[in-house]
Order: structure tokens, then sequence, then C-alpha cells
């Protein structure tokens, strides 16, 4: 396949097809995604919408499933607002199923396939959910935590007629009508009310439930259909999860909104990726750092220079990465952008500037006001002047990124929606920061902003950190160590790791004679997902606290896992053994040049 050639317009104009493309969205359209997509299937008809490995689905086909999901919505008596918790991978009908429950006023949680035991009941718990949509690959997980779901909770498996369904009840679709909903089937659904819960790690350790309006999920479309130029030519690669924001929200609508199609898969895989690229004609790629980097570091392939991608949109492109990933793949724009669920904090780098995470350009200052404020490096509290007010960090100085809240009703890009948890809400908003009585979201994450206004990606403020694209959160993983047999006490930070983006996990414990470090590895691999397991283990005698008996981690950060600086024996997990290794000075010289992949 030929090199895409579409020509690349300058960043004003593609900020202004953006700003063009939401600009209706409060005073027409549809009030659900889901209604939109009975617009798109009278439009584009048996067009291509979602590709899977096992199955291809039309516009036409993607609203009728839509509907029949909404129908078995209705049959069980679902209220408006009432939750439906999914937990599933990616598919076709993950899709279909939260777009039909959301259309007839539902709430569908989308939760993290990751997730198991303790963290997985919370999350489901949080939403308060009366159903629970299970994918047949992840039954067994949730028949761990069947006997403590909330009180009435169902479990349902989508399946097929006589298929086995783990003893939950099945969802079958087919005994559901696909015919456009009628009038009497449709509520009056405001904009503003919530579609989805999508979580987010937090300081508490368990994940919180950010709520995410019909209104944001539309904006959220049209924007990035903007910022993308979607059309019906293009087809999208999607290995992103869909439990997350982008990719399951985002990246899809902006590609639906114009009639293209997604291409979707359950996971990653640098080996077949290019075959997949070209093999289905993709011309967009939304991706993690991580995976750039994954393809980086993978062996020569035939087809990566002979593909049809124009633009690869996503976040976390460290600089050196990059460079590389465009020049190597001939990769014709690459479109950074930063971004949380739940914040209004947004930035992007349409002008393409290797490293950066975007700007916010001098015409758009008062619709996206963005500051970065000096943060007290031990309590990651802001510093404030004499006035009490905060104090705003110039260019070149790190500080951490904040975003204005709007204090209309229908804020726009100053909107936060919150979570589920009031004092969780709470706690990210910080009030009289610039004058007296506004309002700004903390995003926790520290910046600095050269002298043209592009903004850079420093660290986490607090306690998480990123890993292979994930925010994880210390206390969590803390917790979970001190649940393994042996495990006195435990603290655990990021460390930086040569040639990977973000900081992997490192946790120094305490142990008495029942410690085995065997078990220790396997135990942590039922209690964690893969990105949240520590990388390194330091065993120490004691732990450093202060008086109130918080761990104090500034030393243990500092020294890493240098082996120089203490004579507690450090390990280093081996992954393809399974199991944690004394790390040696060999090894450690390998992982400092690079040389060792995680």
């Amino acid at each position: 396949m030929a090199l895409a050639t579409r020509k690349q317009t300058t960043a004003t104009q593609t900020w202004a097809r953006a700003l063009q493309n939401i600009a209706p969205l409060r005073r027409e359209g549809a009030a659900t995604l889901g209604t939109l997509v009975d617009e798109l299937a009278a439009r584009y008809g048996d067009a291509v919408a979602l590709l899977s490995e096992h199955d291809h689905v039309s516009y036409t086909e993607l609203a009728q499933r839509k509907n029949q999901y909404a129908r078995w919505a209705l049959r069980q008596g679902l209220a408006p607002g009432r939750a439906v918790a999914l937990l599933m991978a990616n598919c076709p009908d993950y899709l279909a199923i939260w777009l039909g429950i959301t259309q007839v006023g539902g709430v569908v949680a989308l939760i993290n396939t990751n997730l198991a035991g303790e963290a997985l009941l919370h999350s489901i718990a949080v939403a308060d959910a009366q159903h629970v949509v299970v994918g047949a690959d992840h039954t067994a997980r949730l028949a761990e935590i069947r006997a403590d779901l909330p009180a009435g909770a169902k479990c349902w498996v989508p399946a097929e007629p006589g298929t086995e369904n783990a003893g939950f009840t099945p969802l079958e679709r087919s005994q559901y009508a696909d015919a456009t909903l009628t009038a009497p089937e449709l509520l009056a659904i405001a904009a503003r009310s919530t579609a989805l819960l999508i979580y987010t790690s937090g300081t508490t350790g368990l994940p919180k439930a950010a709520r995410i309006s019909h209104y944001r999920v539309l904006e959220w479309s049209f924007w990035f259909a903007g910022m993308m130029d979607t059309g019906p030519a293009d087809r999208l690669y999607n290995c992103l999860p869909m439990y997350h924001s982008t990719g399951g929200v985002a990246a899809i609508g902006a590609v639906l909104v114009n009639g293209g199609a997604i291409v979707i898969r359950k996971r990653f895989s640098a080996r077949r990726f290019w075959d997949d690229i070209a093999g289905q004609g993709c011309t967009l790629f939304v991706y993690i750092g991580e995976l750039c980097r994954y393809l980086v570091n993978a062996p020569p392939h035939d087809m990566e220079a002979r593909h049809g991608l124009r633009l690869c949109c996503g976040n976390g492109l460290r600089e050196d990465v990059w460079q590389a990933f465009a020049q190597r793949f001939h990769i014709p724009h690459i479109l950074e952008f930063y971004a949380s669920t739940e914040g209004n904090v947004a930035l992007y780098n349409c002008e393409g500037r290797p490293g950066a995470i975007g700007r916010v350009p001098a015409f758009l200052a008062h619709r996206f006001p963005v500051a970065l404020i000096e943060c007290d490096a031990e309590t990651g509290e802001p510093r404030r002047g004499a006035n009490g007010h905060c104090i705003p960090c110039p260019p070149e100085c790190v500080g951490e990124a904040i975003g204005r809240i709007a204090a209309e009703a229908h804020a726009g890009p100053g909107l936060f929606e919150g979570y589920t948890d009031t004092a969780a809400t709470e706690k990210k908003i910080l009030r009289d920061v610039l004058s007296p009585g506004d309002a700004w979201y903390r995003t926790g994450d520290l910046m600095r902003r050269d002298r043209d206004g592009f903004y850079y990606f420093v660290d986490r403020l607090g306690d998480n950190f990123r890993w292979k694209g994930e925010n994880v959160s210390t206390t969590l993983v803390a917790e979970a160590l001190c649940r393994c047999a042996g495990v006195t006490g435990a603290v655990v930070y990021g460390v930086a790791v040569p040639g990977t983006e973000g900081r992997a996990g490192m946790a120094a414990i305490t142990a008495d004679a029942a410690f085995d470090l065997a078990r220790l590895r396997a135990d942590l691999a039922k209690a964690l997902p893969g990105y949240a397991r520590p990388v390194f283990l330091r065993i120490c005698a004691a732990l450093q606290t202060t008086g109130t008996f918080k761990p104090i981690k500034a030393r243990l950060v500092e020294e890493g896992y240098a082996l120089d600086t203490s004579s507690d024996p450090i390990y280093v997990e081996d992954s393809a053994a399974e199991s944690f290794r004394r790390l040696d000075a060999e090894r450690l010289r390998a992982i400092q040049a690079g040389e060792v992949r995680f």
C-alpha cells in the first residue's frame, strides 16, 4: 500500500475545525451518542463501522445491536440514572451495549478488565450497579467476588442461545427487536446527565468513578473528529482498552461521527501490528507512548514502511521515541495531546513539536484557561504568596498544572463533572487560586512551559506514578504487598529506567521468618495487574517513618536500585522465569544501558 499523502492542515486550521465541530452541541443535535448512531445508520447504511477478528459490523448493524441492548435494559426495568457495570474485553458489542443502555437513561460503569478481588468489587460497588454484564473470558474473576456483590445485583453473560454461561444469566440479544426505538421507549434525556462512569486511580489506592455526561461523550467525539479530520475513508486501529476514555469513547466516536471504521483488537501485539495496519487499510492509529516504544524496539518488519497511516494520535510519547518512531516508520503526522478522563485541562500539540504534550494558542486562552503553580516538593501542596493566592510559575519552571472551573452550568472546556464520591471530587478542587472565590481543577501532574507556550510533562505529584501507560497507586500496591505472607511493612515508589516511559514500580519491604520470595511473586500476580506489580524489590531491616508513622520515601526514591548506596539486597523481576532475581552489577549495567526490557 502506498504511503498516505493527504495534505496536512495548519495548527490554526486544526483548532478551528475542532471548535466548529463542537459549536452546535449546546443548541442542537442528539442528546446521546446512541441517538446519533441511528442517524449515522440512515446515512452510511451498510458501510463498515466496526471490525474485529471475528466480527464485521456495519452502521446499520451497530444501530440494530444497540437497539436490542436498549430493549434488554428496558425489559429489566432499569430506572433512569441507575447503573450497569460492564466487564468485557474489546469487541464490537462492548460499544453496542453501552450505547443502548445509555440511550434509554441508564448509566454504564466501564470496569477495568485488569482488576480482581477487592479492587473489582469496589469498582462495582461504588457504581451501585444493579446489573453486571461480563464477557465470557472474565467470568471466573467475577465468580470469585459474586457473593459480595451489592444486594440484588444480577450477573449476565452476552451469549448466543445454547452457549455456556458459567452459571450466569445469558444475555441473548437475539430475543429483542432490533428496530429503531419508538417514542414511548425513549425518555427525554438531558445532555448533562451521566452516561458513563470511567475509573481513574487515586491516592486512596482504590479506583474512583468519574462521571461522564452525554454532553461530554459527544464533545469528545466531535472534538477529536475535528482534530484528526476524520472522514468516511478513514480506518482507525484501536488496541487501547475500551474501558478507557481514549480507546473506548473519544477515538471511536471521532471516527464514527464522520462515517469511518474502527479496527478493534483486544490487545497490542508488536509482532502483528504492521500486518494489521497494512492488511486492514488503516489510516489512523491511536496510541500511548509505550506502544510506540515497543514498535521502535521491535525487529524490522516488511510492512513497517508500506502502510497507509496518515496520522497517529495519542499521549505519552517521549521525544526520543517520537523521533525514532516517525523516521523509521515514515509517519506523516503525530498529534500528541494531554487530557484526563475527569479533568478539564486539555492540551494539543497540533504543530507536531517532538516531546511537547501540547499548548493553548493565544487566541483560545480565554476558553482553555490553564496555569502552572508552584508546589512544595515535600507536601505536594501549592505555595501561596503574601496575598494568600497561589504563585504562578514563570516559563521553564516546573509546577502543577491546573485548569479553571467555569462557573456557568454549561461550562464546555471548563467542565469538571467530578466523581461518585463527593469527598474525592472536592479534593481535586483548589480555591482562591489567582483571585478571590475562583476554583481550579488539580491535575496532580507536574509540567513546565517553554517560552513558546508548549507544555512538557515532568512527573506525577504525590503517591502515583505512571508505568506502561497506566497510573499506579502506591497505596494500593503497598496494601497488596502487606497482605502477602511474611511482609511486615512496605513503601512503594516509582524509579526511572533508561529507555522506558514513566517510572517502574519499586518496593522497599520489611519481612519476618514467614517471608518467601517465590511465593511473593505468585501472590502479587494474583492481586495486582501486571503494570502495577513492582519491578524492583528492596528488602530492608527497617523502614524509616515520621513521628506520625508515615513512611519517609525521599531517601529510598533517591537511592533507587543503585547497589552502592545501601547494603540492603535488591531484586529485579524476571518475567520470563516468573520470579525475582538478585540484582548484581552485570544486570544493573544492562539495565542502565537500556538493554533490559520490562
